[in-house]
């Protein structure tokens, strides 16, 4: 009897393994660093973030033949309509151009910096490794969001805002 009841305990147990959840991998994010937004002042790298465009599908009833109506008011010949599809732009794309750090401030102790500084606010879980792996890049996107900024990519001012780069003073 003490062996069916472990037997059935081992089959309960064997149906509550978890099942691994599917991430989206985060894409290696693109680094400008010759060409920027007009004006960029040289040697600065920049980043871009486009925003892909809306585009809906319409479906309209257009008019070709109004109703013929007699003078007691009775339908003598219905509407004739025709049905039109097309794609309408709802927001244009759009490239939003932001200051990066260039890749040779990026090095390994700067991004562990980014690690621990993002982890301090609880957005960021992994081990600090220096590396800049998906983690750290969701959790760099996820700080930036907020501020209006929906990229993987550390922008200058977010790296500013979590203290690991000096503001510069004004003159």
């Amino acid at each position: 009897m003490k062996q069916l009841i472990l037997i059935g305990a081992a089959i309960a147990l064997s149906a509550c393994q978890s099942i691994p959840s599917v991430t989206r991998a985060e894409p290696e994010p693109l680094r400008i660093r010759m060409e920027g937004p007009p004006n960029a002042k040289p040697g600065s790298c920049w980043g871009r973030d486009t925003t892909p465009a809306t585009v809906e599908t319409v479906t309209e009833q257009v008019l070709l033949q109004p109703a013929e109506i007699g003078s007691d008011g009775t339908v003598r010949r219905p509407a004739i309509y025709k049905t039109e599809t097309r794609q309408a732009i709802i927001t244009q794309r759009q490239d939003i151009w932001f200051e990066t750090l260039c890749d040779e401030k990026m090095t390994p102790g700067f991004i562990a910096s980014v690690q621990r500084a993002l982890g301090a606010r609880d957005l960021y879980r992994g081990a600090t490794t220096g590396e800049m792996d998906a983690r750290t890049r969701r959790a760099i996107r996820k700080f930036q969001k907020p501020q209006g900024l929906d990229s993987a990519i550390l922008s200058l001012a977010a790296a500013r805002k979590l203290g690991l780069v000096a503001v510069p003073r004004d003159s």
